[in-house]
């Protein structure tokens, strides 16, 4: 009866302590969902493709943070973390790795727009150059 009781304690603790290890996660949002977030509140709209990337086209607002450059986290560093932040790249793959570091860096809401720029375009929605 004594083992049973133990066992019931020892797994409580350790669900209890696996809880408060979650981490944060970025959620992926279509274009539609990201045009009403942008609409509903302040965000930050992140495009983390290359300057030249960038210079094709780009999401209205958006704001040029290269991933590949060395300057990357510092930039990113300089954003407001209460702010949500909306990131994007060409596919989705540069987007989900910054939505990584971001999570490790505190940030408290990280928007990914599925399928990047180029399921933007496929949609044909809104470019600025």
């Amino acid at each position: 009866m004594k083992n049973i009781f133990l066992i019931a304690i020892l797994c409580c603790g350790i669900l209890f302590n696996c809880t408060k290890l979650k981490t944060k996660t970025s959620v992926l949002i279509s274009a539609e969902q990201m045009l009403e977030l942008v609409k509903l509140e302040e965000v930050q709209l992140i495009d983390v493709r290359t300057p030249a990337e960038f210079a094709e086209g780009y999401i209205e607002n958006a704001k040029n943070i290269d991933f590949y450059s060395p300057n990357f986290d510092l930039r990113i560093d300089a954003l407001d973390k209460s702010i949500p932040v909306i990131l994007y790249c060409k596919s989705g793959q540069r987007s989900a790795k910054c939505a990584s570091k971001l999570n490790l860096k505190g940030f408290t809401l990280i928007y990914d727009l599925k399928g990047g720029i180029n399921l933007w375009r496929f949609e044909e929605r809104q470019i600025y150059n």
